[in-house]
């Protein structure tokens, strides 16, 4: 559409709204004139993993040796190894739905089989509640993403905690996607690594992607104990051999230089959301405040109808507007789209104005 000369107003992406902090760029470019151009230890070079065991321990509450953590290419390679590193064929991995697109693939690729459990249903009666009717003998782990993608949704200490006791209640290993832990609205980001008896049954996975506005430098990192570590050094070393030397000059950049950047863009992802929410509620759209990450999901079967990819495409023909249909989230998506509020303000009062027309 854009190439034929039209209009389009894009709520698609899932790109942070700031470019990428100039500190990290300077020390990306630090390492290239020095000529930290060779291969690093496939786990990370030491002074990143310090920073990243610091990090842990300050913010997140885990307790991290340099041994216990890894470098990786990114939140997706973390995830796709934590997956290879703990399910067997036929092993059931149960998650929240609507889920992030590529969690059901990786799941399956691991041999596993996916089990979803609604959001709403988890959230009228409690998550764990939900999880725990669908255990069955061959129930081997908890996928926990918080905040979520693509709801916004985030589990809280309480909710966080009562999954924990029924994981070591029921011997269930965790699989904790924290790729927006930066990104928390209402209330504190909890790890669930933190909570009591949990260190030692849970693989969580870091990501510089969205924090530092860093998705093109491919690199985040990886936390577990000493069982899982062993498996998830060869995954990395066979599959990427480790990542971009200068990129993680970069990341310990952002990790020891960082945290007042963030809370400067906090305000802006605010003053968005809530522009965004004011909008699509205006339309007719029923939509609750996304406690977390930068998506709307919206309810929009009163104005589009149930079929999300139809809607999908009658919202973009009669506004301009380009969103994601609910439905590439799993069957409990459908009916709704996502929409980011992380963009310019142009962008989306370009994109009231065209509801206002709808």
């Amino acid at each position: 559409m854009a190439a034929a000369g039209k209009k389009v107003i894009r709520l698609e992406g899932g790109e942070p709204i700031p470019p990428t902090p100039p500190f990290v760029i300077d020390a990306i470019k630090g390492a290239l004139d020095r000529g930290e151009t060779r291969y690093a230890p496939s786990s990370g070079i030491p002074k990143l993993l310090e920073a990243i065991c610091a990090k842990l321990q300050q913010k997140n509450g885990i307790a991290a040796e340099p041994g216990g953590v890894i470098v990786v290419n990114g939140g997706a390679h973390g995830l796709f190894c934590s997956f290879q590193a703990t399910l067997d064929e036929g092993d059931e991995a149960i998650f929240l739905s609507p889920y992030w697109t590529p969690i059901r693939d990786l799941v399956r690729y691991a041999g596993g089989e996916p089990v979803m459990v609604p959001w709403d249903e988890a959230e009228k009666t409690s998550p764990a509640a939900a999880i725990e009717r669908r255990l069955t003998p061959r129930s081997r782990l908890i996928y926990v993403n918080s905040p979520s993608n693509p709801t916004g949704r985030v589990l809280d200490r309480a909710a966080l905690e009562a999954i924990a006791q029924l994981a070591i209640q029921r011997d269930l290993l965790v699989i904790a996607d924290e790729a927006y832990e930066d990104l928390t609205w209402d209330g504190d980001h909890v790890s669930i690594a933190s909570l009591p008896g949990m260190a030692e049954r849970t693989i969580t996975v870091f990501t510089l992607s969205k924090s530092y506005a860093l998705t093109g430098g491919r690199i985040g990192y990886v936390v577990a104990s000493p069982t899982f570590m062993e498996v998830l050094r060869k995954l990395v070393l066979n599959s990427t051999n480790g990542v971009s030397t200068p990129t993680q000059f970069g990341a310990l950049a952002a990790l020891t230089e960082g945290a007042g950047w963030i809370e400067e863009k906090r305000a802006e992802y605010l003053q968005r959301r809530d522009f965004l929410v004011a909008a699509a509620r205006a339309a007719g759209f029923e939509c609750s405040i996304p406690a977390g990450a930068f998506y709307l999901f919206a309810n929009v079967r009163e104005r589009l109808g149930s079929d999300s990819w139809g809607a999908m495409k009658q919202l973009l023909d009669a506004t301009g507007i380009a969103t994601v249909p609910g439905a590439v989230f799993g069957a409990e998506g459908e009916g709704h789209l996502r929409m980011s509020y992380s963009t310019s303000m142009k962008v989306l009062e370009e994109a009231d104005a065209a509801l206002r027309r709808l």
